[in-house]
Order: structure tokens, then C-alpha cells, then sequence
């Protein structure tokens, strides 16, 4: 109980911080420029949720389709008609750093706070800010850390500096002369997995040197102590889409490689204190927040009621979509057996839809029924990226379940609630089905 209150509370804390903002940028020229004051066109307000890539991108290459997609999504001025958010599992940067990357790419200015990154709702898990934190990933990941909240961190090179002789797979980087005496540092009291780092042996030795430790890697491994310390992981996408014909080895191929290995030494599954990014709930959460601001910034009276998400991957952003669509309208009749019963009792999203802690992200009971959500998210399958209609069967087709191994294996979640070709066909299509005019 006391960390589902630490997670509702950080979330309000989140939610007013965010609001607060938003109220400053409502009334700033640099931020009011990105939208168009024009009122819904069509029968209701809706927003975009984009991937990144294998949607708008291939690795550093833009999908053709994408910047004339962007050009129907601004008016005449460059700012923007709709809602829209970027819902990407990568995290290797800070956010400001990813809204000027796709400004410069798709030639329409694109603001921080239409960025949503994997590790973007850790934000709320503020009783994990003040712990002792060792991060693992690639990028300015001690920088993002800070940025989120977090005060104490240590990266995997001050742990191998710490305990020099900890890392040997690499015989170049063993100590070459006499042994130095290890320096010691204070226990680590939690793990963040920030994406899939570039040494992999190396942060798979030490992690599971930590975990086996409880915090103290120069200790001895004891079967003492478990459970382990607490890990939080974001982005679980097992593959991703660049250049190359066939798909890469994202962040969740790590976690398998960690998983297993921690299961073979110790015999015991490694537990997740939260599991963050796509296809969790809470990112989809946090991303409808950020919509519902943009709505404002629109001058839009009416709330977001349809959310439409584009991605490439069946088993991240077309699950991930289904799967907030299916919390969503549970949300919407546990409101509505609140209301009938005069607020009295009603049953939580949660206990409705039978979703697993790991699938809401680790922050059940964050969102409550009587939060003013959407009725609903459309999932809309590209092939661009993960998923070609060459060489893949459709999603309901498939077999073999590349999702995370805490998440069920429910095929009808990978199936889209439509397939379209590329980007500009799936805004194109998201137009039709509101009664707005592309142009």
C-alpha cells in the first residue's frame, strides 16, 4: 500500500507540474506559436500519438511519406491543427534534444512537451529519486537521469572504476599490473534500465554482480539475498526497424539476456518494480496527458475524446494501443457504475480488465475512473518498419510473442484496428473517420 500511495502521489505531483507548465506555456509566444487557435472542424476533438522508428524514420533516414504527412498536420502558418505527441521506446536523449532532431527532419517545429521517450514517466516514481541509483544504457544517461528526478546516481564506468576487478571478460581492460584495491562505494539501492547499452557483457556482469548482492558487488553472491533490490526498466521492444532489410536487437533482447542469466545463476526470476514505456499503460497515460494539454494550447473547449496511435511494431505500439484502449473503456464503465450507484463503490479498471501490474507500467491505482479520459485509442499498423506485408504474416497470424516475458500473450491485442500502408495514409485515414479536411 504505501508505494501505490508513493505512485499516486508522485503522479499528482507530475500531473500539476505538468499543468502548471502548461498554463505558463499557454500564455508564451515562443510555445503558443505551435498551434492553431481553430475549434474541432469535425464531429469530436481526437489527437495523434507517432512512432518514431520505422514511422517517420529508418534509422537516420526519413520515410518520404512523413514530411508531406507533417505539411497536412499544420496550417498555412506552420502551427499545428491537432493534438500530437511523439511515443517513441527510445531513450538514449533528452527530449529537447529529440523535438529538435524531428523539427530539423520534418521541417515543422516540434516542442519538448510533444515528447514522450521510454523513460519519460519515471517522473512519477518519486520514492525512487532520493535511493541510490545505478543506471545502465548508453547516451547522456547520467544527464536524463538527473533531469528526471533522480538525486544519487552511478553508471556501470564508476562501478567498474569502484571494483576494478568485476569486468574481465575484456582481457584488454583487466588490470595489467598489481591488483588495485577496490574503492568502495555505498550500497546501491535500485537499478534503472534506461535502454540497451554498448557493451553488453559488461553491464550484464555487473547488474546481475549487484542484484546478487543486494547493492555491494564486492561482496560475495548470496542466495540470501532475494528478493533483489528494486529494477525499473523502460523500453521492452525486442526489435526495431533501420536501415538494415531485417529488424535490430532493441533494449528487451537485453532483458531476456539479463533475465535469463540472473534465473541460471540464481535460480530465482528477477522481478520488476515497474516496467516502463511501450506498450505499458502508464506511458500511453502520460502521453494523453501532454494531448489534453495541446488541446488547451488549441483553444479546444470540448475534451479529447479519440486518440489514434501510428506504429510500425505489432507487439509495442499496436498492443500497447489496444491495451490503454481496453483500460480506457473500463475506465468508462467503472465511471458509469459509479454514477449509477450515486458514487458508491464501483469496480477499478484495473480489477475489470484483469491487467497485470507489469502491463499498467508498476503504477496501478495511479489514475483513478473519474480522471476526464478518452473513450478510446485506435491502433493503426504501418509497414514501414517492424511489420511488412511481404515478408510477415498479419499479427493475429503470428506464433511466436516477442513481448515482454510479464505481459500476456493475448494475439488479439496485436491486431490493428486498421493497416495502411505509411504515414501520410494513416493521417490521411484518421481524417476521414472525424470529418476534417486535410488541407
Amino acid at each position: 500500500m504505501q508505494r501505490i500511495r508513493s505512485l499516486r502521489t508522485g503522479w499528482q505531483l507530475l500531473k500539476s507540474s505538468c499543468e502548471g507548465a502548461a498554463k505558463q506555456v499557454n500564455s508564451s509566444p515562443s510555445t503558443s506559436r505551435y498551434y492553431s487557435h481553430v475549434p474541432p472542424q469535425g464531429s469530436g476533438s481526437f489527437g495523434l500519438l507517432f512512432d518514431i522508428d520505422g514511422v517517420l524514420v529508418r534509422g537516420r533516414t526519413l520515410i518520404p511519406a512523413a514530411k508531406q504527412c507533417f505539411r497536412n498536420l499544420v496550417d498555412s502558418n506552420g502551427k499545428y491543427k491537432v493534438p500530437v505527441v511523439f511515443v517513441t521506446n527510445a531513450g538514449n536523449c533528452m527530449r529537447k534534444t529529440k523535438a529538435e532532431y524531428l523539427s530539423h527532419l520534418l521541417e515543422v517545429e516540434v516542442s519538448p512537451d510533444q515528447v514522450v521517450l521510454s523513460h519519460s514517466p519515471l517522473r512519477m516514481f518519486t520514492q525512487f529519486h532520493k535511493m541510490r541509483v545505478l543506471v545502465s544504457g548508453q547516451g547522456p544517461i547520467e544527464e536524463v537521469a538527473h533531469n528526471l528526478g533522480f538525486q544519487d546516481i552511478v553508471t556501470i564506468d564508476m562501478l567498474r572504476e569502484a571494483y576494478s576487478l568485476l569486468d574481465v571478460v575484456d582481457h584488454d581492460r583487466r588490470p595489467k599490473d598489481s591488483i588495485p584495491s577496490s574503492k568502495g562505494l555505498p550500497p546501491i539501492d535500485a537499478v534503472i534500465l534506461f535502454g540497451e547499452p554498448i557493451r553488453w557483457e559488461t553491464n550484464l556482469q555487473l547488474i546481475v554482480d549487484v542484484l546478487h548482492t543486494n547493492g555491494n558487488p564486492d561482496d560475495a553472491w548470496s542466495s540470501m539475498r532475494y528478493p533483489h533490490i528494486p529494477v525499473l526498466a523502460c523500453n521492452m521492444d525486442l526489435l526495431w526497424m533501420a536501415e538494415a532489410k531485417n529488424p535490430r536487437f532493441g533494449h528487451g533482447m537485453f532483458l531476456v539476456c539479463l533475465e535469463s542469466l540472473y534465473k541460471k545463476v540464481t535460480g530465482y526470476d528477477l522481478k520488476y518494480e515497474a516496467l516502463i514505456g511501450k506498450p505499458s499503460v502508464v506511458t500511453y497515460n502520460y502521453a494523453e496527458l501532454l494531448i489534453s494539454q495541446q488541446a488547451e494550447r488549441l483553444c479546444w473547449t470540448t475534451p479529447v475524446k479519440r486518440l489514434y496511435a501510428i506504429g510500425d511494431n505489432p507487439m509495442s505500439d499496436i498492443y500497447g494501443a489496444n491495451l490503454y484502449n481496453h483500460y480506457l473503456q473500463a475506465s468508462q464503465r467503472s465511471k458509469a457504475q459509479m454514477q449509477a450507484k450515486s458514487g458508491g463503490g464501483g469496480v477499478g479498471p484495473l480489477a475489470e480488465t484483469k491487467m497485470t501490474s507489469a502491463e499498467l507500467g508498476g503504477a496501478s491505482v495511479v489514475f483513478g475512473a473519474e480522471e476526464d479520459l478518452p473513450e478510446g485509442c485506435s491502433s493503426i499498423l504501418v509497414c514501414t518498419g517492424v511489420y511488412s506485408r511481404d515478408r510477415q504474416e498479419l499479427p493475429s497470424e503470428q506464433r511466436v510473442f516477442h513481448g515482454h516475458r510479464d505481459f500476456r500473450f493475448d494475439p488479439s491485442l496485436t491486431q490493428p484496428s486498421f493497416v495502411v500502408e505509411d504515414v501520410k495514409d494513416a493521417v490521411e485515414l484518421v481524417f476521414q473517420q472525424e470529418g476534417w479536411p486535410l488541407e
